[in-house]
């Protein structure tokens, strides 16, 4: 196994970190928690690099640095429910997003089509992570970005299926 899916293992590794330190209660906890939510999130575009520019491209790492991808955000998002810091419904939105996208993937792998990730899902997750950093650090209108981010969820998910239309209307 390769630099690049280590670093994706990595990133899983870091989820609990991350959950353990932001539900401790610790002073200064949510600053420690952003400081390995930040890294987290910086190994998904290291990985990638690293991936192409080293040609360590493989099977496992295009399944599994997707899926950290989920999982980082979605506990991130979770834990913040738990805090009392964003509403549950701006989780279910985000999530449920990354659900109906990956179905849509599966489907389309289904008929060996691939979807890469469009200019709008890159912006969702840099901008969904920009807003957990701002609500983490506690910076003013945090939750301004935090709404941008589902917007944008929303826009990348309908984006998704619009283009996909030729494939859903083989749906049985």
């Amino acid at each position: 196994m390769g630099l690049a899916n280590w670093i994706t293992i990595i990133r899983i590794f870091f989820i609990p970190v991350f959950m353990a330190v932001l539900l401790s209660g610790a002073e200064n906890g949510k600053y420690f928690a952003a400081i390995v939510f930040g890294i987290a999130a910086a190994t998904d575009g290291l990985d990638g690099y690293i991936a192409r520019t080293r040609k360590e491209v493989t099977r496992f790492g295009k399944l599994i640095d997707p899926i950290a991808d989920k999982l980082l955000i979605s506990a991130a998002l979770l834990t913040l429910v738990e805090l009392d810091q964003i509403s549950a419904w701006i989780a279910v939105i985000i999530i449920g997003r990354e659900f109906a996208v990956s179905g849509l993937r599966i489907l389309a792998a289904a008929d060996q089509i691939v979807i890469a990730a469009s200019k709008w899902g890159k912006a969702k997750t840099l901008i969904q992570i920009i807003a957990i950093l701002c609500l983490l650090l506690e910076i003013p209108y945090a939750m301004v970005v935090m709404w941008l981010a589902v917007l944008v969820t929303i826009i990348s998910g309908v984006d998704y299926f619009y283009h996909a239309q030729d494939l859903l209307k083989k749906i049985d």
